[in-house]
């Protein structure tokens, strides 16, 4: 026995030498847990063991266990879950564990095995322990002092092994975070060169994340123009950034990779500084601003064509009255009702325009209220054309209905209103000359066409004629109107579950026409 304790102590200093190699090396926590249970094992002449860890917020789990049946586990981690967390953990909490072990592995093997526990302490508190069963003799002193040495060593491995998973972790979540963010995102160094890119910014900014790795911040934004506000580059120059809350935004237009067509953006750069103030990163997101660009002109659109369309039919309005109620002069009853005449017309276009709008805002808002009825398309249409008819003498409405259509389901109201605005279309465009509505049933739908012999629409025009205040060039110059009535025409059209299209043969009429489904789901 004296022979072989040396050998035995020189065996238990080579484990310690080995296990403090392994703690610099080894960062995978399930690898290192499985080491450190292996050594303590071989140390004691274990015959099986555990170790567990205290969770943030889960308590006490079992994380790697040898020799031990599944039965035994199961029974004995609730228990563990009782053990609360001490001020002197290394005395009380220790003992706790201890005589919780000791009477459950009496209880459970009958006294053939004892078991001896030693936590796993990093600063003030447990964060696991480890348990070893033998069964040929008791712990002894020299036991504890031995593992003790040990369980110092992989406290502080089995720490870094957590803070190393939680940094990793950490930034996993990070880099889904930016990987699924919808802006762009670049990571600049110190210098301004690309450290990090996001798909969103390819996507933006055109090519692939590769192609700007390590590339100058200045190659990878470049203006088409001179942007809104400060560049990045004379920020830096001026001596920015100053404090870590010093953001920098510049609007502008991008140039893309491979496209000709620079896209408008909105960049915002956040600085982040070490504690001595250092710059660590610029932290820049690059967002699409097309649409908030495509509001802005709508709204400027909108109130050049709103003051104007408005203001016309008011000026006529006031002219005729003020011309009627001169005192100095006495009008014949002629020219009495054709100033009013006149007074009503702009009235009538006046609260068409203002309806229009009010159209437009709510189904803006929340689309249109659809009063479905049994309708029948045959009578009308005849009724809407034989209403407009009276209203010019130049044009020859023709109603072309070769069949007979099914009774559908629709609002006739907004029904009436489409079939008003393409008629009046045709009549406002078309100088004279027929102006023809043919309906047909193919298949489930309902196909209605307005056709007239004006010069057409141009098909540059086309893809814009249902958006909301479009004008072509020709009917802001030649005609009256908002830009609302097709735009309106389209959307009631789709509340119906149809579809709305133009034909585009210019010089030969203009043609545009709508289905509307038979049986409405």
């Amino acid at each position: 026995m004296n022979i072989m304790l040396p050998d035995f102590r020189v065996r238990q200093r080579d484990y310690l030498l080995e296990i403090s190699r392994a703690l610099t090396r080894e960062l995978d926590l399930d690898k290192l847990l499985e080491r450190i249970l292996t050594i303590s094992m071989e140390m004691l002449a274990g015959q099986a063991g555990l170790i567990a860890l205290r969770k943030e917020t889960q308590g006490w789990q079992i994380n790697v266990s040898k020799g031990l049946p599944q039965a035994f586990l199961r029974f004995i981690e609730p228990q563990l879950a009782q053990i609360p967390e001490f001020e002197d953990p290394q005395d009380v909490e220790l003992n706790m564990v201890n005589r919780i072990f000791a009477e459950l592995t009496q209880a459970t093997t009958m006294g053939r095995l004892s078991s001896f526990a030693l936590p796993l302490i990093t600063g003030p508190r447990v964060v696991g322990v480890i348990i070893i069963f033998r069964g040929y003799a008791a712990f002894t002193e020299n036991d504890r002092a031995v593992l003790s040495n040990f369980a110092n060593q992989a406290a502080i491995a089995v720490k870094n092994a957590q803070l190393y998973t939680q940094v990793n972790n950490d930034r996993q979540r990070m880099d889904a975070l930016i990987d699924v963010a919808a802006d762009g995102i670049l990571i600049l160094k110190p210098d301004l060169s690309v450290e990090r890119v996001n798909s969103a910014f390819s996507f933006i900014a055109g090519g692939r994340p590769a192609d700007y790795q390590g590339l100058p911040h200045s190659q990878v934004i470049q203006w088409q123009n001179p942007p809104e506000g400060q560049t990045l580059e004379t920020a830096v120059a001026n001596g920015w950034p100053l404090t870590s809350h010093a953001t920098l935004y510049v609007e502008g237009d991008l140039k893309r990779k491979g496209s000709p067509i620079p896209i408008p953006v909105g960049i915002s750069y956040a600085p982040l500084l070490s504690p001595d103030g250092s710059l660590l990163n610029v932290i820049t997101t690059v967002r699409d601003i097309t649409r908030f660009r495509q509001a802005d002109e709508l709204k400027s659109t909108f109130i050049s064509v709103v003051s104007h369309e408005l203001k016309t039919p008011v000026a006529l309005i006031k002219g005729y009255v003020s011309t009627l109620r001169r005192e100095d002069a006495r009008w014949d009853r002629k020219v009495v009702n054709e100033s009013l005449q006149v007074i009503e017309e702009e009235a009538d276009r006046l609260a068409e325009y203002i309806e229009n709008l009010l159209d437009a805002s709510r189904m803006q808002a929340s689309g249109f209220n659809l009063n479905f009825t049994d309708v029948q398309l045959s009578d009308l249409i005849q009724h809407t054309v034989n209403r407009l008819q009276t209203q010019t003498s130049k044009h020859t409405l023709v109603v072309d209905i070769p069949q007979a259509l099914p009774v559908i389901q629709a609002d006739e109201v907004r029904i009436n209103q489409v079939l008003s605005n393409l008629i009046n279309n045709s009549i406002k465009y078309a100088p004279g000359g027929e102006v023809r509505v043919r309906a047909v049933q193919k298949g489930q739908d309902i196909i209605i066409c307005v056709s007239d012999e004006g010069p057409g629409i141009n098909p540059n025009d086309a893809p814009h004629i249902f958006d909301r205040f479009y004008r072509s060039p020709d009917a802001i110059l030649n005609t009256k109107g908002a830009g609302l009535g097709l735009y309106l025409t389209k959307e009631i059209v789709s509340g119906h579950g149809g579809e709305i299209w133009v034909d585009t043969e210019e010089g030969k009429g203009a043609r545009i026409c709508f289905c509307l489904p038979v049986n409405r789901n």
